[in-house]
């Protein structure tokens, strides 16, 4: 391989992984993000979920991890040192077979998942009280956000103690629909109404957060791939250094 290849190669490299660092303290943000976000459905599901704090726990040490790889990286790629640069290539080959067993995992695990988030979401409507906890902000942000009401549907909400438990017809303040009068609603709490049909939004937000997603998967699954390309081509760069580096390191050996 000609000098200009192996230059090429090596500033390659290390722009992977420049992208690699970034990526990892993305992951790292995200985690950060799931940990002390308020203001989501993230938030809900938290509070009762040990599951998801330990993603958010994991997420945050891959994204370290990919950082300092990433960095790593970059010095086995300038400074062309091969224990690092096969470091780093065991390291990717790791990181991408995990990538793929947790995407398997989730696949094969999502009723589970689905029927852990209903159970969740239907305990913080049953307790709901209009203090202003986390997990009920977090709720009534995502219910008016999304324009829906309950989880499944707005009957999810006829199980709540304070409304079961009221002589008024109450509802949840974040259901109202903003298009129906009266339109000075407060954006939590309990509000009130006379009317034989409450104002509020009828759609569940399964059926919401289902049609965001279906809506972006394009973007998804784009990030998605674009990071294991990214991966697969900093495992081909640094074994293709790596080898090169030996077979110098072979020719300057002094022959007898």
């Amino acid at each position: 391989m000609g000098k200009g290849c192996i230059a090429a190669t090596k500033y390659f490299l290390f722009f992977f992984n420049l992208i690699f660092f970034i990526f990892g303290a993305t992951i790292m943000g995200f985690g950060l993000w799931i940990l002390l976000d308020n203001q989501s459905l993230i938030a809900v599901l938290q509070d009762s979920s040990m599951v998801l704090k330990a993603v958010s726990y994991i997420l945050i040490g891959v994204g370290s991890f990919s950082m300092i790889l990433g960095f790593l990286g970059c010095l086995g790629a300038i400074y062309e040192i091969r224990c690092l640069l096969g470091l780093y290539f065991t390291c990717l080959l790791l990181i991408l077979l995990g990538q793929v067993a947790a995407a398997v995992l989730i696949y094969f695990q999502r009723d589970s998942l689905r029927t852990e988030t209903i159970e969740i979401v239907s305990q913080v409507i049953e307790t709901y009280t209009g203090q202003n906890k986390t997990a009920e902000q977090a709720w009534d942000y995502l219910q008016r956000t999304m324009q829906c009401c309950g989880w499944l549907g707005s009957e999810d909400w006829d199980v709540n103690h304070m409304i079961k438990n009221s002589s008024e017809s109450l509802y949840s303040c974040s259901c109202h629909n903003a298009s129906l009068q009266p339109f000075n609603v407060t954006d939590s709490g309990f509000c009130s109404d006379a009317s034989s049909k409450l104002p509020i939004y009828e759609t569940g937000c399964m059926d919401k957060v289902g049609s965001w997603l279906f809506t972006n998967y394009g973007i998804i699954l784009g990030i998605c791939l674009g990071v294991a390309v990214i991966e697969l081509l900093g495992m081909i760069l640094s074994m293709g250094l790596c080898k090169t580096v030996h077979q110098e390191d072979y020719t300057k050996v002094p022959k007898y």
